[in-house]
This record gives C-alpha cells, structure tokens and sequence, in this order.
C-alpha cells in the first residue's frame, strides 16, 4: 500500500469516525434540549407532589359569590335595610362611596348537592353532580380593588405591573412536561352578556424571568396560532434547515454577548416549528366521540369556554403545565340576577364535565382545578339591582390534585362581607398551589433589583386544612 492510499484511506476512517461521533452528539443534544425542556430549576422537589398541572378556570369581572357558592339567609331577612355602618366605615367600598348602601339580599336560591351537602346555587347543577369532588373556597380576599390590579395581583401576587405570572413561576420552577407545545397556554372566550372587561396580556407575562416562561395564547376562533400552516412551495425540510441556520448565527451571537434572551429566541424558533405538527392535531376534535362533546357541551371552533375546556383536557394530556382560561363578562354593576342566569349555562356544564372527564382518565388526582375570579360583589347596593367591586370576602372553587372533595372551607359573616373564619389571602392561594406542586413557595424565588423576588412576596402560608 501506497503512502497516498494509507493516507486517504486514515482520512476515510476519520471522517467516518467522526461523523459518527456528531451524529451521536446531534441526538445526545436533541435528547438533553428536551430534557432540560421538562425540568425547571427546583430540582429535587421540595415536598411530595400531588398535583403535575394546574388549569385555572378564570372568570373575569368577578362573579357575585352571593348568587353563586356562598349561601347568606341573613341577607335574605335584611334585603333593603341599611347595611350596618360598623362594617363598611373607612372601608374601600369602590363606587359606593359617600351614598346611603342599603342590603340587597340574595337574588338565587340555593341548594344542597352530593353527599357532602355543599350549599350551591341551585342553577349550577352540573357542578352540583360533583360537589364531592370539589372544595368551597369561601374565605379568599384580595388588596386590589379595581379590575386591572386585581387581575395582576391573582396573577403575580403583586400590585405593580412586569412581575412574573404565576404560571411563569410554574414553568421556571417545573419546566414543562409538554415536548411539543408550550408549557403555559392561555386560551379567552367572551359571554353574552355586555360587561367586557379588557385582559391585558401582560396578565401572563413572564415579567423579569425569560421571556420563553411567558404565556402563548392559542385564538378560540380561526388558526389557533397565526400562520402555523408551512408556507405553500416550502417543504419542512427546507424550513427546518432555515431555522438551523438562523439558530447557528443566534449560538453564535450568544457566545458574543451572553444575552439569555438569545437563547429564548432560539427556543423560539424551535418550539414554533415543533408546533407546526403539534397544533392542528391538539386542535382536531375529529376523533372526540360525540358524547364527550356533548358532555361538554362543545361545538369546536365556536371559541366558547365549553370548548376551551375540551382543549384544556387535550393540552393536560400533552403535558402543558399550566393552562388558564379567560372568561370574560362577570362584571355585574346592574342586572345582577339576570345576568347570572345568563353566565351559568355558559360555565356549568363545562365545568364538572372537565372535572368528571379527568377523573374518569385518572387525571383529575394529580391536576389542580381552580374556578373564580379577581375579586367578588358587594353585599349592599345603592338602590339599583347590581353588586360592585369587593375585596374583602369572595369564593374560589378548587378541584383534584391534592384538594378534599366535599369541603366547604373558611367564610364570611353572616351578610357575607368579611372573611371571619379562616381567611385565605391571595399569597396564601399561591403557596398553597406551589406546595401541591412541591415547591416550598420560600425558596422558589430570583434576585431582581438586589432582593429575592418571589411569587408570594413576603407572606404567604400554605392552607393544610383543604389538603386531602
């Protein structure tokens, strides 16, 4: 053998050998991006984890929990009476200030459902059918008074605006168990009623975190995410090696500058590829047998909140961690009686339906189910037919992961004002979801402007006595 055919054929064998070996770390690298997809920071858990995910079933306006989950026969016998002073003197009260308030008793009837006996309005049957599945929250209260800080306080445990969502906070701490899709999707559905109160997408901002923590919103209506059809002529191979190239150029540039926000757009680029696949078969509800969505009460497509709860089932089952739902409308100044009629077939039935369908796939165990709002209505008006902004006492609905079923927990007093019996501030919601997630809500925090931020900021303690 010639010198020049040893040499050529070393340089085979190299090449051969090498090229192996990148293949090798080609798929090494794609196995560990998807495994740091699915972890986060806490790592190991802090306590035992009951629940994998939490869909937050949030209705915006903030639903009356006079007419709802909160039964109050003394407000029924002091219906157009004074409001005692020694209750609302000095308090915020929003737009009753400085005008006679008058009682205004309940205007639904309650009943009682399920073994457990919880009192429920007696227009909410179907979630009446899974009363011993689900926790009566009724002793929550809140800081915030008017819509847009409320919501951001219930979303990122803070009064001022670029805090990190709760669900960001998840998704830091987890990472998400979706390969596919992203780990926090949000999803918004409107009523019919006339009370729109705007959502501001900075509500599930990942704030000071990565942006690539941040909420995607998937539309209700049309193409769930713009363009995520593949452009007509170019084949997902040839989009494929345009987003290599770009991510390349991006690597390259990120060992220039060392901005982490490079390598959120890298993860960007690739999420949105993968999603390309993914989406339209979360979306397809083809192969949903007719009962399910009657169960829901689902027409696909419709944008409806029956509907995004079905698609809240099929994102849990991908693995999405944390998925919220806006429905919008719950903002009853006048009308308060009609008005909630109106709302309840819209969310009823679709809420016990997403309960009993989780159960029935073994889901419902380890996913948080939470229904309410930024805040709740008034026990007194001045004269109209409506319930204004209240913070002081309202009702949360919890379901699964590690809740007690048939519970009602904590109240208000007897006109259903105050939180009296173990009140549970918004902080204390929060750790109490952090810690059926296994995450001590202390130590899930980052430096931001020289202090450890958190989602709890200072306070916060878990709520044991809804624990199952």
């Amino acid at each position: 053998m010639t010198p020049q055919e040893l040499a050529r054929i070393a340089s085979r064998r190299t090449f051969l050998g090498r090229g192996a070996a990148g293949l090798g770390l080609i798929a090494l690298n794609s196995l560990l991006a998807q495994r740091a997809q699915a972890r986060g920071v806490i790592e190991p858990l802090h306590f035992p984890q009951k629940a994998k995910r939490v869909i937050f079933l949030y209705q915006a306006g903030g639903p009356s929990h006079l007419e709802t989950f909160d039964p109050k026969p003394k407000l029924a016998e002091m219906h157009g009476k004074p409001m005692p002073e020694s209750m609302t003197k000095g308090q915020q009260i929003a737009q009753l200030q400085g005008r006679p308030l008058v009682c205004y008793g309940p205007q639904l009837g309650f009943k009682k459902f399920g073994k457990s006996g919880l009192d429920i309005c007696d227009l909410f049957t179907s979630i009446g059918s899974v009363a011993d599945d689900i926790c009566l929250l009724r002793s929550m209260w809140t800081e915030q008074i008017n819509h847009d800080p409320a919501h951001t306080i219930m979303n990122t445990g803070a009064i001022l605006a670029g805090r990190p969502s709760m669900g960001s906070w998840l998704l830091y701490g987890l990472g998400s168990g979706a390969a596919d899709l992203p780990g926090f999707v949000v999803l918004t559905s409107a009523g019919k009623g006339g009370q729109m109160q705007p959502i501001a997408a900075r509500q599930w901002s990942a704030g000071f975190l990565p942006s690539k923590f941040q909420g995607v919103k998937l539309n209700s209506i049309g193409d769930p995410v713009l363009h995520i059809q593949t452009p007509d002529g170019l084949p997902a191979s040839a989009q494929k090696q345009s987003i290599d190239a770009i991510n390349a150029l991006n690597r390259i540039q990120h060992k220039t500058t060392n901005d982490p926000e490079i390598l959120t757009r890298i993860a960007q680029y690739e999420m949105a590829f993968q999603m390309q696949a993914s989406v339209p078969s979360l979306v397809d509800m083809s192969k949903e047998p007719k009962h399910v969505l009657e169960m829901y009460g689902a027409n696909p497509g419709d944008g409806s909140f029956a509907s995004n709860c079905l698609l809240a089932r099929r994102l849990a089952e991908r693995g999405v961690r944390f998925i919220q739902l806006y429905h919008r409308d719950w903002d009853h100044h006048g009308g308060v009686k009609a008005n909630v009629t109106l709302k309840v077939p819209e969310v009823d039935k679709a809420t016990a339906a997403l309960i009993a369908d989780l159960k029935q796939r073994d889901m419902l165990k380890d996913t948080l189910i939470v229904w309410g709002g930024e805040f709740g209505r008034t026990p007194m008006s001045q004269g109209g037919d409506g319930r204004d902004h209240h913070i002081k006492g309202f009702t949360f609905l919890l379901a699964g992961g590690g809740i007690k079923g048939g519970l009602a927990y904590g109240a208000t007093d007897d006109l259903g004002y105050a939180a009296v019996e173990n009140p549970v501030s918004v902080h204390d919601f929060h750790a109490t979801m952090l810690y059926l997630l296994g995450i001590d809500h202390k130590r899930l925090s980052v430096k931001f402007q020289g202090l450890d931020a958190r989602l709890t900021g200072i306070s916060g303690e878990v709520v044991k006595g809804i624990l199952a």
